[in-house]
C-alpha cells in the first residue's frame, strides 16, 4: 500500500509540473499587448504633457497593476473593484499622511503603506501595488508632492481607469480569457449571502 502511495504521488506531482510548465503562447500574447497599449497610452500622456525624467502620470505602481490585471486576471487582487479601490484608497492616506508628517520621512513612509493596508483589507480593496501608490505620494518627486489630493485625481484615478479600461477589452478579445473574474465575484458573493442567511 504505501508503494502505490508513493507512485500515485508521484505521478500527480509529475502531471502538476507537467501543467505548471506548459507554454500558453494565447494567453501572453494578451497579456502582453494589454499590458504594452495600457502602459503606451500613460507613457504618451507623460510625453506630452510633462518633459525629462519626472514621472507624473506615470507612476512605479502601475507596472505592478498591469502584471496582475493583464497576467493575472483571475486573482481577486486583480478586479476592478481592488484595482480602482486600491489605489485611490492608498492614494489618499499617502497624501494625507505626507502633508501630516512632510518631514519625518521615517514615519510618514511606513506609516502611509501601513494605513493603506489596513484600509484596503477593511474596504475588501486589496491591491498589493496600493501600497507603492501611498509610498509614491510621501516619496515622490517635488511635483508629486505639490499635487496634494490632486494626486488622487490624477495620476491615480486617470491612470488606473486607462488601465481598466485596457484590460477590459484586451482580456475579453478570445473566449479562454474573461475579465472580471466572474468565477471570484460569485465566490464572494457566496460568502456574503450564507453570512446574511446562514445558509
Amino acid at each position: 500500500m504505501p508503494v502505490q502511495k508513493i507512485k500515485r504521488g508521484y505521478r500527480k506531482t509529475r502531471y502538476i509540473l507537467y501543467k505548471e510548465t506548459l507554454i500558453d503562447y494565447k494567453e501572453q500574447f494578451w497579456s502582453f499587448l494589454g499590458s504594452f497599449v495600457g502602459i503606451g497610452i500613460l507613457a504618451y500622456i507623460q510625453s506630452i504633457h510633462f518633459s525629462g525624467n519626472d514621472a507624473v502620470y506615470l507612476i512605479g505602481s502601475f507596472g505592478a497593476s498591469s502584471v496582475l490585471v493583464y497576467g493575472i486576471i483571475q486573482s481577486p487582487f486583480s478586479q476592478p473593484r481592488n484595482l480602482v479601490g486600491g489605489h485611490l484608497i492608498s492614494a489618499f492616506i499617502g497624501v494625507t499622511v505626507h502633508k501630516l508628517a512632510p518631514d519625518i520621512i521615517w514615519i510618514a513612509a511606513p506609516l502611509a503603506v501601513s494605513l493603506a493596508i489596513i484600509f484596503m483589507q477593511i474596504t475588501k480593496t486589496l491591491h498589493p501595488p496600493g501600497g507603492a501608490t501611498a509610498l509614491i505620494a510621501v516619496i515622490g518627486s517635488d511635483k508629486i508632492k505639490a499635487l496634494g489630493y490632486m494626486y488622487v485625481l490624477s495620476p491615480v484615478l486617470v491612470g488606473v481607469l486607462i488601465l481598466l479600461l485596457t484590460a477590459l477589452v484586451f482580456n475579453n478579445m478570445t473566449s479562454s480569457r474573461t475579465y472580471p473574474s466572474h468565477s471570484t465575484y460569485h465566490k464572494h458573493y457566496h460568502k456574503i449571502r450564507k453570512r446574511i442567511t446562514g445558509r
